[in-house]
Parts: structure tokens; sequence; C-alpha cells
């Protein structure tokens, strides 16, 4: 009987995990870059074991369908807005974005760091960016997708964002920009100063299964998702033998014998 970790796994269940992740973004579980970065290893999972770690730690059950990009409510939906004159304003760290956003820059700056942001609008975040002899800033995560229309007079708005390979369900992030004698840029994480991110415990257990499946092949996936990795066993026999942050000495010489009393 084989181990169902070594079965490959097909689009419907890609999508299927993809969409639960989108209702944990909602719900508030899940940054736009965890969202993302997630989303990614579900497309790139081979087994689905691996599929299985990627939701390890969000609760189970039927995904709630949801709209990538809610249509607005009667009247419009109200923007919450960022505006620097002659100024600077900045949004990075841990936020919410449950309505669209708006950013306006006349002689000043607007940064919108999104990565770290919780969208509970779909997985899609709207923005409107006015730049007037200004600059707006917009950081996202790399691998979403980015769309970026509007009207530049006298000055610039471009994308510098590694996106999603075409096809697949990445989050969204729609611009609109009005930019006279100023810059909207969109730029990922290449463009940007890196973020300190901790290393999940649902991403250890993703790598050492793909290293597992490249090394030594699927069958060796039958040891299951929380087999002990071989240097922590090693560890556990001789816990004063190893340790990862710091590597083994060269055995010291001894010490001369004491000059002798006269």
């Amino acid at each position: 009987m084989n181990d169902p970790g070594g079965i490959r796994v097909s689009d419907a269940e890609r999508e299927d995990v993809v969409e639960r992740l989108r209702v944990a973004s909602v719900e508030g579980r899940l940054t736009l870059g965890e969202l993302t970065e997630r989303t990614e290893a579900a497309y790139s999972a081979r087994t689905q074991a691996e599929l299985a770690v990627v939701t390890s730690d969000l609760p189970g059950g039927h995904p709630v369908p949801v709209t990538a990009y809610p249509p607005p409510a009667e009247g419009g939906r109200a923007r919450r807005w960022f505006v620097a004159v002659m100024g600077s304003s900045k949004r990075r760290g841990s936020w919410r974005i449950d309505k669209p956003l708006g950013a306006v820059a006349v002689m000043g700056d607007v940064v919108l760091d999104l990565r770290q942001a919780e969208v509970r609008t779909g997985g899609a975040v709207d923005i409107v960016a006015t730049a007037v002899m200004g600059d707006v800033k917009i950081i996202v995560p790399d691998g979403v997708d980015v769309e970026l229309d509007g009207v530049a007079i006298m000055g610039d708005k471009k994308v510098q964002v590694i996106e999603a390979p075409p096809g697949t369900n990445a989050p969204l992030v729609r611009v609109r920009a009005y930019v006279v004698m100023g810059d909207v840029k969109v730029v990922g994480d290449a463009k940007a100063k890196p973020l300190q991110k901790a290393w999940a415990a649902w991403r250890e257990q993703w790598n050492e299964l793909r290293q597992l499946t490249g090394e030594s092949g699927l069958h060796q996936l039958g040891l299951g998702l929380h087999q002990v990795h071989p240097t922590q066993q090693e560890h556990s026999r001789h816990p004063h033998s190893w340790n990862p942050a710091q590597p083994p000495q060269p055995p010291q010489p001894p010490y001369p014998p004491p000059p002798p009393h006269h």
C-alpha cells in the first residue's frame, strides 16, 4: 500500500488549496506576503504531502466561496486615503486592508508597503494613486499579479515586480495612476528593502519533503510528515555533540608540561 504523501497532486487539488488560502486571507489569518508565498508553494507542490503542509496550520473544512474582486457597494465604496502635501506619508508593517485605498502625493512622498498587510478583500487590493510633482511608491511581495493603468503627463508610472506565471490564481494588486510631473511605482521584494521573515514551521516541513522527493525518491515519503531530521536524531542521542549554530571545533593539542622547578 502506497503512502498518500507520495501520490502526485492534480491541478484541481492545487486550485482547491489556493482557494482555502484566499479564504484564510479574508479571515485575517494570512498577510499578503504569506498568501503570496503559500500560493506559490501550492502551485509548485508535487505530492499530496507537500500540498497538505501549506495549510497545516489553518482550519480545515470546505472553502467558503469568495469573489476575487468584490463589486463596489451602491454609491461607491469609501476609500482609505494616504495624503502627503509637501511632506511624507508612510504605511508599513502589520495593518489591515478591508477597503480600497487611495494615495495622493503633492510635492511629497507616499509609501504603502503591503507585504505584511492583512487583505480582507478576497486577495485583491484596489488602489488609486495620484502624484503631482511627487512620488507614490507601492511595495508588494514578488509573485503577485499587478495591473497598472492610468495617465502620466511629464511623469512616469511603472511596475518592477517579479509576477506570478501566467494562468496561476495569484493575489492581485490593481493600481490606477494619475501622474503630473511625478512618479507612481509598484515594486517587489527584489527592488525594496527585504523584510526580516520568521522561518515558519510549515515552510521547514515543506522544504524537507521537497528535499526527500528530489534526492531519494517518492517512496521515502512513507516515513511521514513528522519525521525527525537526521541531524536532530543525532542530537537527541548525543545532546552535547551537535550545535547547528556552532560548528564542531578541531581538537586542541595538549598543553605543554610546566617547566621543572630548581
